[in-house]
């Protein structure tokens, strides 16, 4: 401030002597010069009343000349009182220590994939701060031509500038020109607002003198360059060239530069994400600037028009934002949403996530979207770890963010009944216990099976097999609701399940396909507890962690008794092996996983697991339409081996304990007439008959 009062001072000072410079000399009161020798008039009593008056010729020069020099001393005043009261109450004052790289940074969150590899940025992208010196010549040039040709001969505000964007703005009747300077826009963008209005464009002046006075013309550019957005999340030229070309800025060629440097204009609008020839139209502009001061010739121009820049493709990313939703809300839960830089370390595999959503959009063709199935979801997990490596929502984020693996709460159907048996084989049932597959009534309830027929007397391994309804609804109430719900919750399934309804054995109450999924991981793991997570950890830009995932599924906690868990996937092996899940089954791996199907067709699920890996399918509508007769055992089963085998192709034949075929036994009565005819046959074979050859039924 002490600059600017003196500055003030000065040039009042040399206002004033220019203008008593000019004065004419002393004159008589009758406006005449006074002659040599005349007699000094003499002093009257009452000056006030006997000096000349006012109004004597030449009085209006007197007031003109007085009234200047009064204006004059009132200025001296009152231009630097002006300035003060500009500097401090109009325009922000930044601290002296303020850190122009790190002032009102916007905060981002990277999403790094198993690898540690990025896979994508929630928030402002900014990349590595590249000094001015470090990039191509033209690309520094495209910039200084485009947005400020006198960079380098202005003190921050350009009074040409000013000129010509206020004529303008008077030619049109708008503030459609704001004649910033770089560093003035760099003020912007670091501290004010981008509302049109003269009051920002005089705070905007004074922050650029402000900055002028701090740092050199180079380190001004490289604060602009590296703090400028530039489109599509992007902030500074490295993000904006790693997210457009896959490249450092460092490395970009002519045809890219200018697409980038045309983008500070309207990055939202011209971003070559969202509109590649709009901003296509506005490189060829910068090309021109580039021509018309010299910086290149219009050879080489004309060579960069064919030969623009090519976007790399985010092709791979497109569904991710499933994941990237879900781990971001889990981040913010866990270390809170601050003004720091987040860096998540994830258990997404980017390969099973591609073999992940190529096989819902691949099975999910206009065939089935004809017969009602319009929605798919699909999660997965390392059955070692409880790791997260693969998660579609659905088949479109950029149609719809509702997240149907877990945010959809739907009805498991017969998806659940694993539970039911491995509640009653703790409760003394095995796999070859029998029960009647007949008509049911609870309280007026009637299950019924899914082709309304029945089918006798049969073990419980064929009653999972084949789905049989009235049989898991037996075994349930034999063994009580209540210890099917206890051993669900404690597998790992945190939905709530209503024990006043003989439903539950049919899945009828509300779940995730992420929480269902969840609950089959310990049947993979021998009955050992898994620890499901999406994130390893989180660290803030400086390396620091913020929340490390303590959890381990190696703890061997058992929730599940090993013969249990090993009877179990001996029972799910045969729905994949002949039952309602034949369509998962997998050549020369051991599979094993449970169809469901709810009322009318809704919702229609597979999930299953090998050695390896857990999976689940969900396929059906989200306004609840019924589909075409569409089962667990159909294309849900269909999308999951699609995934499983992608998810196999390199990994090794490993064996599930209990995965081995049996055959499926009919009614002992049907048994026994067999064996009755067997014997006749052996008598008829004595007393030298024939043997009459005998009929089965197919399996």
């Amino acid at each position: 401030m002490g600059n600017f009062l003196h500055i003030g001072a000065e040039a009042w000072r040399d206002l004033i002597a220019g203008v008593r410079s000019v004065l004419p000399a002393q004159r008589t009161r009758a406006g005449r010069p006074a002659r040599k020798g005349a007699r000094a008039p003499k002093r009257q009593k009452n000056p006030s009343r006997n000096s000349a008056p006012f109004f004597t010729p030449g009085w209006h020069r007197r007031a003109g000349i007085e009234g200047v020099l009064v204006s004059i001393s009132l200025g001296f005043v009152g231009v630097p009182t002006f300035l003060y009261l500009v500097l401090f109450y109009i325009a922000p004052e930044p601290p002296d220590e303020a850190n122009l790289w790190a002032v009102n940074r916007l905060p981002s969150i990277v999403i790094l994939d198993r690898q540690g590899e990025e896979i994508a940025l929630r928030g402002a992208r900014y990349g590595e701060s590249v000094p001015v010196k470090e990039l191509p010549d033209y690309f520094v040039q495209a910039i200084l031509a485009t947005e400020d040709r006198r960079f380098y001969r202005h003190k921050g505000v350009d009074p040409r500038g000013i000129a010509r964007a206020a004529f303008s703005n008077i030619r049109t009747g708008t503030i459609s020109e704001g004649g910033s300077t770089i560093t003035q826009q760099l003020a912007k963008n670091l501290f004010l607002t981008p509302e049109q209005s003269y009051l920002r464009k005089a705070k905007e002046a004074l922050l650029a003198l402000w900055i002028e006075g701090r740092y050199d013309k180079d380190q001004i550019l490289s604060l602009y360059l590296n703090r400028i957005y530039m489109g599509a999340g992007a902030y500074g030229v490295e993000s904006a060239a790693q997210t457009y070309f896959g490249k450092s800025a460092r490395d970009v060629t002519l045809s890219e530069a200018v697409l980038l440097a045309g983008l500070p204009k309207a990055p939202s609008a011209l971003a070559p994400t969202n509109n590649p020839f709009g901003a296509q139209d506005r490189a060829n502009e910068v090309l021109g600037n580039l021509v018309e001061i010299g910086a290149i010739s219009a050879a080489e121009a004309a060579d960069a028009r064919l030969d623009p820049a090519q976007i790399v493709s985010n092709a791979d990313k497109a569904e991710l934002g499933y994941f990237f939703d879900y781990v971001t809300k889990e981040a913010y839960e866990r270390v809170g949403a601050g003004q720091k830089d987040l860096i998540i370390h994830t258990t997404i595999d980017r390969r099973l996530q591609r073999a992940a959503e190529k096989a819902v959009k691949s099975r999910l063709s206009v065939d089935t979207k004809q017969a009602g199935a319009t929605q798919s979801a699909l999660i997965a997990y390392d059955n070692q770890t409880g790791a997260l490596r693969a998660m579609v929502g659905g088949l479109s984020y950029v149609e719809s963010q509702f997240n149907r693996a877990t945010q959809a709460k739907r009805q498991p159907g017969s998806a659940f009944k694993p539970f039911v048996y491995a509640a009653a084989f703790e409760n003394g049932l095995t796999p070859v216990s029998e029960f009647v597959d007949r008509p049911v009534n609870i309280a007026g309830w009637r299950p019924a099976n899914y082709n309304n027929g029945y089918e006798g007397r049969m073990r419980l391994t064929e009653a999972m097999a084949r789905s049989i309804n009235t049989v898991a609804v037996q075994v349930s109430e034999k063994i009580g609701r209540d210890k099917v719900i206890e051993l669900a919750h404690r597998m790992g399934l945190s939905s709530d399940i209503p024990g006043a309804e003989a439903g539950i054995a049919l899945g009828a109450f509300s779940a995730t396909l992420e929480d269902l999924t969840r609950a089959y991981i310990p049947f993979a793991r021998g009955g050992r507890k898994s620890s499901p997570h999406a994130i390893v950890r989180i660290e803030d830009n400086d390396g620091n962690t913020l929340y490390q995932n303590e959890s381990t599924s190696n703890d061997n906690q058992r929730v599940l008794d090993r013969q249990i868990a090993t009877d179990m996937t001996h029972m799910l092996f045969q729905v994949v092996n002949g039952g309602t899940g034949a369509r998962a089954r997998l050549a020369g791996r051991d599979v094993v996983g449970k169809t469901g199907t709810t009322n009318d067709w809704r919702d229609a699920w597979f999930v299953g697991y090998s050695a390896q890996i857990t999976a689940g399918v969900w396929v059906g509508n989200d306004e609840y339409r019924p589909m075409k007769k569409i089962t667990g055992g159909a294309l849900p089963a269909e999308i999951w081996k699609s995934f499983m085998s992608e998810a196999h192709s390199n990994a090794p034949k490993r064996r599930l304990a209990g995965a081995f075929p049996v055959r499926v036994e009919r009614d002992r009565d049907q048994i026994g007439a067999f064996y009755t005819e067997l014997l006749g046959d052996f008598d008829r074979l004595k007393n030298g008959g024939r043997v009459r050859r005998s009929r089965r039924d197919d399996d």
